[in-house]
């Protein structure tokens, strides 16, 4: 038995609700997590270093609000202190993809409409989601380790100081945002879309979300249009659309951190060394559309 196995079974033995259910633990997906179906139930063990960069006790708050305002699984068991969390397990539906989110019907619409039930919902959440904080934060993580940024990264951040602009001269009620939208984090019965893994959750521009989907699924413009339609319930302003378009560019200049920081923490799920390029190149294509700068313009107001 690895010590991986001895952990999954100590974990299982230690919760009633799992221990009971007499059935093997299947292995679910996770980029830096491990996710385990057992039974009915949804087993998230968090993966090694994410309490570098994780609030978990944040994380429990948001994940039973979320399931309060009927996007998330109920909350069977959690443990601030470990990040232990067993959720209900949804049956029947899709864990998406960029291409599930192409193909199957009416899903943009679905993603938008469990948007905005959740920023609706009049939760709150117990952190901040501070886009240019996280990059301070983010980078002085990375002082510490032994990897090399993207060429010009500060450079990049230095322009994004016109976007921080733009958003501080007409700031918005924050509203409880998941913040970390990729695709796997959504599961779709076709009537409705849930959403689960609640790490990186805050308050936050609710845009965020939106333009951070669309991002992850790369949706082209009729997505974005059923997305934003189904959030709305109509036409999206210039400032609404132009705020998506531009938290497009500034998750991505996010997140390319992120990817450092798993490549510096020796995480083997995936290629970050590409990943983080391959966001950096992207955030710097969009800043420099034209039609960036008109929904700048739009969003400065």
């Amino acid at each position: 038995m690895t010590a991986q196995d001895a952990q999954l079974a100590e974990v299982i033995a230690g919760i009633p609700a799992l221990a009971g259910t007499g059935v093997a633990p299947q292995r679910l997906g996770g980029l830096t997590n491990r996710v385990y179906r057992v039974g009915d139930f949804c087993l998230r063990i968090p993966g090694k270093g994410t309490e570098e960069y994780i609030d978990r006790r944040n994380e429990a708050v948001a994940a039973e609000e979320a399931a309060r305002a009927g996007v998330s699984p109920e909350v069977v068991h959690v443990d601030p202190a470990t990040g232990i969390m067993v959720t209900r397990f949804i049956d029947g539906a899709a864990t998406m993809s960029p291409e599930n989110f192409r193909d199957r019907a009416g899903a943009p619409a679905r993603a938008g409409a469990a948007f905005r039930r959740l920023h609706a919902s009049g939760a709150v959440f117990p952190f901040r989601f501070e886009l240019f904080a996280m990059i301070d934060d983010y980078l002085g993580i990375l002082s510490t380790k032994d990897v090399t940024l993207p060429e010009g990264y500060h450079d990049v951040v230095a322009e994004a100081g016109a976007v921080r602009a733009a958003l501080d001269a007409h700031p918005l009620p924050l509203s409880p945002c998941h913040c970390d939208p990729l695709c796997e984090n959504f599961l779709d019965t076709g009537q409705r879309m849930w959403i689960v893994d609640w790490e990186y959750s805050g308050m936050n521009d609710p845009m965020w979300d939106l333009g951070d989907l669309s991002v992850e699924g790369g949706f082209d413009t009729g997505q974005d249009e059923e997305m934003l339609r189904a959030y709305f319930g109509g036409e999206a302003t210039p400032r609404d659309r132009g705020r998506m378009v531009i938290y497009k560019a500034m998750c991505d200049l996010l997140w390319t951190l992120w990817g450092l920081i798993q490549l510096a923490s020796g995480n083997p799920a995936d290629d970050f060394r590409a990943y983080a390029d391959g966001r950096f190149a992207r955030c710097k294509a969009l800043m420099a559309e034209p039609d960036f700068a008109r929904h700048l313009a739009a969003v400065r107001g």
